[in-house]
Parts: structure tokens; C-alpha cells; sequence
């Protein structure tokens, strides 16, 4: 289940259905047992990601490059007999370096060790215990989190992982509950998780994250989701959506609000954060229109790698600077059309301007204090403008023994002035995939 970048709601939405607790069977599906409703599954990732600094890079590196091969590997159970199932969901993961010297290290393939250079190779593991009664399940244990207000990212070599609780219930029906608490996190380049949590901007090594939240009617044409979530004594922050599906036609409405709470860690934080998107397909093309509002003296803060469901959170950029507004143009091409099935073309260009961070509170997390001048240092200035471009081609094998094997070349550009303090980029990425499902055991 890869994700190179954020993906629109319109997508994630029955991702969350599926995926959240994948191999789940519900009452009302028949009982299938622990290992009847086995499934052991190998992800073979291939990945080759060049970046090409075209201003001095905060490292002070001009150049990076790594290539790196990933096998993912994932045992999903099904259910103990009885009122109460018990279940287990178990992965692994090893990496191995190909290429990529002391110089060219630090894009997030490889962990970097005490010299500079990246690893050879590293490994990590994990699951979780589930428990099911009637359509409610509870895990407990490392995984995979997707909500809008914690989400963690799959867009390296390896996952993010989380380590907690999360309680999925569809009793009512239309209505998917979510509720979950986690207190360490692994990062996409680490084999260990640890007990912080680093955001945007927010950052907390002590308690963790708690959210509660419902997907409601999403299979429906109209439908949408509420979520809330706490940042432990950093802030509380709320969402909202709002979607319209018709033939052709996809409509999304996105709302955040965050505020500081307890001890603010980051600082104080009043921020609302929205956006509007329209979709419209017609044949093999498909045209997107976004708009993106910030709404405050810091940036929209998140923790986890994809926790920013808004439109114009894309490839590289987010996005999301103080007062930042945003707009973006999209066009899907799906050349099955054409004659050739599983080939499909995008790209994209959004444009940021209006940013204004200086006026962010002096001593949080986007004003610090530099002991070495005297002064607070606000993280942007004023008149922060951006612009990002992405260019995507993928192509899925239909059929035949390469059946499932994805090619994705995308190439990545931004450009950024000094006040909005991003990097000037050139990204190239060349993943390959190939899943060997093993199936039920």
C-alpha cells in the first residue's frame, strides 16, 4: 500500500475502510478461524531517488542520491471462534543499500549513521493483537494508522509505524468509529520506535497522540467524516469534511482548526486551515481545480508523515506557511483508453504566495530565540511565495506471470523566495514494486 505523496480524500476514504485493520472479517461475514483466514503477503520495493538542490540545502549538501531494495512483508490472521475473535497482524521488514556514498546520503531511503554515510542494510518487525466482537475490532500493538489527524506515511523504502491502540467499529451502518491512542513512532528510515513524535513544527517526547473520530456515509454521494485528536500539552486540533460523488464528478471540502493546549510545546497556536477541490472526468482525462486557505500566524502543524488531508498537500510541498494561499491545477490521463491498460499519466502545478510567519509568538516553535544574535528568529518572513510542479508515470502489469509489477517514474520540481524559506529541488523517484501474495494459508 504504497503512497508517494498525499493522496485526495476521494481516494483515502475507502482506503480507510479496507486497509485500517486489512484481513478483518466481520460478523457478518462467515467465521473463517485464526489461520483459515490467513493471509502471509512479501512487497519487493525497489527504489532509486535522486535530489538535485538547486540553492544549498540545509545539510549544505547540493546533491543526494540513494538506491535502495525493500521486501515488506505482512501476516494478517483472521478470528479465534467465539462472541470474542482473537487475531494477530504481524510485519517485517529488511532494506539493503545499492548505491549511494557518504556525499550523496540523507534521503530518507537509508538511516544516516555517525559519519554521514548511510547503512548497509537494516531490518525492523512488529504486529499487533486484534480483538473482534460483532463488527467492533481492537488492536493493540505497532501499525499502520490512516485519519486525517494521524497518519502515518508510506512513501520511503519502509513504512511509519505506530505503537498503540486502535478501536474500528462499523455497528452502525454507514458510520466507521475510530478511536486510538499512540505513544511511540518509527520512522520511515529507523528500526526502532521511540516514544516522540515529530511534526511540522510540533514536537512532544513525553504522552503521545489521542484522537476519536467517524467516517460517515462514504460510499454514499454525499459524505464526509469528524475528527478530533490531541497532541499531548501541545494542542488540540478538529477536522472536518465534506465530499459530493456523482458520474464524473468529485467535490471535497476540507477544515482544520488547531489550538494550543497544556504546557504548549509549540508554542502558542490558533490556526484554521481549509480546502476546496473539484474533479471532473470525462473518458480517459480527469481536470482538478484546488484551492487552499491558512489561516493564522503559524503554519497548519501535524505530526506523522501524511497527517494533512488537504488539497494542495502534495509530492514535496505542503503548502500550509502562516496566512499562505494556494492554488492548483491537475490533469489524469488513463491511457487504457488508448490501448494501453494499467499506463496512466499525471501532473500538476501549484502555486503558493501571501506567506507571512513573522508575526508567529515569539519562543514557540516558528519564532525561537538565537542565543547567538539575541534575537527571535522567525522560521519565514514575509511575502513567501512557492511553486511546486509534479510529473507522474505509472504503469501496472495486467496480466501474465509479471502480473502486479508497477513502474512509477515522477520527477518533482520546486522553487521557492527567501522568505518562504523551502528549498529550490529537482526530485527524480523510480520505484519498483512487485507483490508476491502467498494468499490465505
Amino acid at each position: 500500500m504504497m503512497k508517494f505523496g498525499k493522496q485526495d480524500l476521494r481516494t483515502r476514504l475507502p482506503f480507510w475502510l479496507s486497509v485500517l485493520f486489512a484481513g478483518t472479517a466481520w460478523a457478518d461475514e462467515p467465521a473463517q478461524g485464526f489461520l483459515d483466514g490467513a493471509a502471509l503477503d512479501v512487497l519487493s520495493r525497489n527504489f532509486y531517488l535522486n535530489s538535485d538542490y538547486r540553492s544549498p540545502s540545509p545539510t549544505g549538501k547540493s546533491y543526494k542520491a540513494e538506491w535502495a531494495q525493500g521486501f515488506i512483508s505482512t501476516f494478517e490472521s483472521g478470528f479465534t471462534p467465539g462472541t470474542l475473535g482473537l487475531g494477530l497482524d504481524a510485519h517485517a521488514f529488511l532494506g539493503l543499500k545499492l548505491d549511494g556514498g557518504k556525499g550523496h546520503s540523507g534521503t530518507g531511503l537509508l538511516p544516516v549513521n555517525d559519519d554521514g554515510r548511510s547503512e548497509d542494510n537494516y531490518s525492523s518487525g512488529g504486529g499487533a493483537l486484534k480483538i473482534r466482537a460483532s463488527r467492533t475490532t481492537l488492536a493493540f500493538g505497532e501499525m499502520m494508522v490512516e485519519t486525517p489527524v494521524f497518519d502515518t506515511a508510506d512513501k520511503r523504502l519502509q513504512p511509519e509505524y505506530a505503537t498503540g491502540f486502535l478501536l474500528n467499529s462499523r455497528e452502525i451502518d454507514d458510520v466507521n468509529l475510530l478511536a486510538g491512542h499512540f505513544t511511540a513512532f518509527k520512522n520511515q528510515d529507523s528500526s526502532s520506535s521511540k516514544g516522540n513524535f515529530y511534526g511540522y513544527g510540533a514536537n512532544t517526547e513525553a504522552g503521545g497522540i489521542t484522537f476519536l473520530g467517524a467516517d460517515l456515509f462514504t460510499q454514499r454521494p454525499v459524505g464526509g467524516a469528524l475528527y478530533a485528536s490531541e497532541l499531548s500539552d501541545t494542542w488540540h486540533q478538529y477536522y472536518a469534511n465534506l465530499h459530493l460523488k456523482q458520474p464524473g464528478v468529485f467535490l471535497d471540502a476540507n477544515l482544520y482548526h488547531t489550538q494550543d493546549t497544556g504546557k504548549a510545546l509549540a508554542g502558542a497556536i490558533d490556526n484554521t486551515a481549509f480546502s476546496l477541490s473539484g474533479k471532473y472526468t470525462v473518458d480517459a482525462h480527469a481536470f482538478t481545480l484546488a484551492y487552499q486557505k491558512i489561516n493564522g500566524d503559524t503554519p497548519f502543524d501535524f505530526v506523522g508523515g501524511d497527517s494533512i488531508y488537504l488539497a494542495n498537500s502534495i509530492k514535496y510541498a505542503d503548502f500550509n506557511g502562516a496566512h499562505e494561499r494556494s492554488w492548483q491545477a491537475r490533469y489524469d490521463l488513463d491511457l487504457s483508453t488508448f490501448g494501453i491498460p494499467g499506463l496512466n499519466f499525471m501532473t500538476r502545478y501549484v502555486m503558493g504566495s501571501r506567506i507571512d510567519g513573522t508575526r508567529a509568538p515569539k519562543g514557540g516553535a516558528y519564532n525561537p530565540f538565537d542565543e547567538s544574535i539575541g534575537e527571535y528568529v522567525p522560521q519565514q518572513g514575509d511575502g513567501g511565495r512557492h511553486w511546486e510542479r509534479d510529473i507522474d508515470l505509472r504503469y501496472i502489469v495486467q496480466s501474465g506471470a509479471a502480473k502486479g509489477l508497477s513502474l512509477q517514474l515522477s520527477h518533482v520540481s520546486h522553487r521557492a523566495n527567501a522568505a518562504q524559506a523551502g528549498d529550490d529541488i529537482d526530485r527524480v523517484y523510480v520505484v519498483v514494486q512487485y507483490p508476491l501474495n502467498f494468499g490465505h494459508l
